[in-house]
């Protein structure tokens, strides 16, 4: 049974840093995509960074490239500089390739996701 479970998650001030954790199990390829992605209360899901695990090649939305970091081996999300706009909830999912392209970002081709991990910056 596949699963991922996320951690990390808490509150910090702005300017501060968390890493976030991502634990996959009982997936059956050595090489799969990891996304990450976050909502805020009263917005749309938003893809932020990705991972192809395996191969190595990591994407990164404009909103936070410059700031995050996600791990080639692990898929952890180290996040720095962190702003009160990137409070959220955060979820990593995974698919057994990364798409091109919007295709990267769009949560319906994720096949599984974990529980989530809370992330607030206060000001």
């Amino acid at each position: 049974q596949v699963q991922l479970v996320e951690s990390g998650g808490g509150s910090v001030q702005a300017g501060g840093s968390l890493t976030l954790s991502c634990v996959l199990s009982g997936y059956p390829r050595s090489t799969y995509c990891i996304g990450w992605f976050r909502q805020a209360p009263g917005r749309e899901r938003e893809g932020v960074a990705a991972v192809y695990v395996g191969y190595g090649t990591t994407w990164y939305s404009d909103s936070v490239k410059g700031r995050f970091t996600i791990s080639q081996d692990s898929a952890a999300l180290q996040m720095n500089n962190l702003t009160t706009d990137d409070t959220a909830m955060y979820y990593c999912a995974a698919n057994p390739r990364c798409y091109d392209g919007s295709w990267l970002w769009d949560a319906t081709v994720y096949d599984h996701w974990g529980q989530g991990t809370p992330v607030t910056v206060s000001s």
